[in-house]
């Protein structure tokens, strides 16, 4: 990691090459409206608590990527964030829409939140891919347009092809996910999330399944996604100095609780918790020594 004396409220690590001045960009952040909010949020497992009252909000548009040791709740959390996982107490609003809930305060059957997922416009990458084995990668995109939005084949198909091409695999359309290698498999795997075009896009752990040399074309993909407008991020990682690059604040968990927050770069290179500071520091020290985060 950079030395804390390098800060600087310019940065030109973004896609593109521009000079982004992070300062007015968290400012123009703050202004505008909240994509995520977490009320009281309890979640534990038996007697093991995984976190307890926690509180977050997002702002539209916002890249907020979550680090923490294993166990810290990470994964639970953006399972949470997606209706994917029933939590204890409190509650989940997406775009000012209480997830998992109908207006009228009803609790939500899965199909039910399947459809209200696709209506608040929130997608998920997760670590292992999930791609369906036995059909293309094109498929593997288009068909969840078709089954869930009722997409026609043909828009399917085109909307299949153009993300294909984005993520840099028009070429292996046809391949079965079996003949590609983890980097390309993630990479469908993002294109199939982005498909329905979500305003928010969580993406819990992406590289950790992957081998050393396929993380960077991963991370490249989600470099250009945080540089979209409007689309809110929520990154699980271990990939410190991507999370510098490409976030606009740093949230750490650890013991339950969100132990600290702030603008990625001030988090990352002068840490106020001691907890955060340790956990920096031995990441840190892993990756440079070449181990795999």
């Amino acid at each position: 990691m950079p030395s804390p004396g390098a800060a600087t409220t310019q940065e030109s690590s973004r896609p593109g090459g521009a000079a982004i001045d992070r300062e007015q960009r968290a400012q123009r952040l703050a202004a505008g409206p909240i994509a995520v909010e977490v009320r009281g949020l309890s979640k534990s497992y038996g007697e093991r608590c995984i976190f307890s009252e926690l509180d977050l909000r997002v702002h539209s548009g916002e890249v907020v990527a979550l680090l923490g040791p294993s166990g810290s709740g990470k994964s639970t959390l953006l399972r949470c964030l997606n209706r994917l996982e029933l939590w204890d107490s409190g509650d989940v609003f997406i775009g000012g829409h209480r997830i998992g809930m109908s207006p009228g305060g009803v609790v939500l059957g899965p199909s039910a939140v399947a459809r209200q997922r696709v209506e608040l416009g929130v997608g998920m990458v997760f670590q292992h891919f999930n791609l369906f084995a036995h059909v293309s990668a094109r498929e593997n995109i288009a068909g969840p347009l078709r089954w869930v939005l009722g997409w026609s084949a043909r828009e399917a198909d085109a909307r299949a092809q153009e993300l294909l091409d984005r993520v840099g695999l028009a070429d292996r359309a046809d391949a079965l996910p079996r003949h590609l290698s983890g980097g390309q498999q993630q990479r469908v795997a993002i294109a199939r999330a982005i498909a329905p075009r979500p305003r928010v896009l969580l993406l819990d752990e992406p590289t950790s399944a992957l081998d050393p040399e396929m993380v960077g074309e991963v991370l490249e993909v989600i470099r250009r996604l945080a540089s979209e407008e409007g689309l809110t991020l929520l990154i699980s990682t271990h990939q410190l100095r991507f999370a510098e690059e490409v976030a606009d604040r740093v949230v750490f968990l650890a013991q339950g609780r969100i132990v600290e927050q702030g603008p990625a770069h001030t988090v990352l290179r002068a840490p106020s918790h001691a907890l955060t500071s340790r956990f920096i520091r031995v990441m840190a020290a892993g990756q440079l020594s070449g181990a795999s985060a």
